[in-house]
């Protein structure tokens, strides 16, 4: 099997000067890309600032042979995400990929949650790939070719204790790239969720004594496959944890229709509402949106 390689390419990643951004960044390079490399260096609840993590992992890139820039720049405004995609266009010329990997933590139980912690937690993961796909996506539509992977979480898709910030975040990621799926698929930009599982310093305060490895590297190659060219998939979910790699999707059960419906009439017919035999699944791309009505409307007709 030919090695798949990122000559020429150039990509941005962001959150990369530790855990998995890191392993991501070493990886591209490793294969060819020239990557920005992006992070403030801040605390694992997003305070302070230090460049040491991003040029740290340039000197790896570079010592290796290969091509990287640091650029400390936050995500979590607009004029930072602007300043990203900037540093790879005035350094390399372009922007091929674009990995959002950055992202905080600020645990609290919803009755304790204050909105400053939401806030900063949305406005790096959430408004952060807003901050960052805005200005790239219309390089990369204009260049007709691009790969995106936006991060979101089992936390994003099941949901967990204390983390309703987080779980918001990484839910609407799924949102932003099937926006950005469908909106780029005529110029192939192509933009996919990673689900990924690793011990990093975001499981900081957890007993990982048990766990199987589960470190970022085994992550990494799945990341670089969808922001590789021979990428064959767009508004998809990937999972990757410690070494099982999985498709996560939404899905619907086929549901029953009547002409009418009482409030007792729900509950009676819950179990086949909710029965997953024959479960419909919708590819976001081409059209989802419109099978979804589509077949909606079908049953409609066919009931009447």
């Amino acid at each position: 099997m030919a090695e798949l390689r990122f000559d020429d390419r150039v990509a941005v990643i962001t959150g990369a000067g530790r855990g998995l951004g890191r392993a991501y960044a070493l990886l591209l390079a490793s294969r060819g890309a020239k990557v920005v490399v992006n992070d403030p260096g801040g605390s694992l609840t997003g305070e302070g600032d230090d460049p040491g993590p991003a040029e740290e992992v340039v000197r790896e890139i570079t010592k290796a042979g290969g091509e990287a820039v640091a650029c400390t720049a936050s995500v979590a405004t607009a004029e930072g995400g602007k300043a990203i995609i900037d540093t790879a266009v005035e350094q390399y010329g372009r922007i091929d990929v674009l990995v959002h990997n950055a992202g905080i933590v600020r645990s609290a139980p919803l009755t304790e949650m204050t909105y400053e912690d939401f806030d900063a937690v949305l406005d790096v993961h959430l408004r952060g790939a807003f901050h960052v796909v805005r200005p790239a996506f219309p390089l990369m539509k204009a260049a007709g070719y691009g790969r995106i992977v936006l991060t979101s979480s089992i936390g994003g898709l099941y949901g967990n204790h204390n983390v309703a910030n987080y779980g918001v975040s990484k839910a609407g990621m799924i949102g932003l790239s099937n926006v950005v799926a469908l909106e780029g698929a005529g110029a192939d930009v192509r933009c996919n969720i990673i689900v990924p599982g690793a011990v990093t310093r975001m499981a900081e305060g957890i007993d990982t004594s048990a766990y199987p490895p589960m470190g970022a590297e085994l992550v990494a190659p799945v990341a670089g496959w969808l922001a590789h060219e021979s990428c064959s998939i767009t508004g998809e979910m990937l999972v990757s944890i410690a070494g099982r790699v999985a498709r996560a999707f939404v899905a619907e059960t086929p549901g029953v229709h009547r002409p009418s419906w009482t409030v007792e009439e729900v509950g009676e017919h819950l179990g086949a509402i909710r029965d997953t035999g024959d479960p419909w699944i919708l590819p976001v791309v081409p059209s989802a949106h419109v099978d979804h009505i589509r077949n909606s409307f079908a049953m409609a007709m066919k009931g009447q």
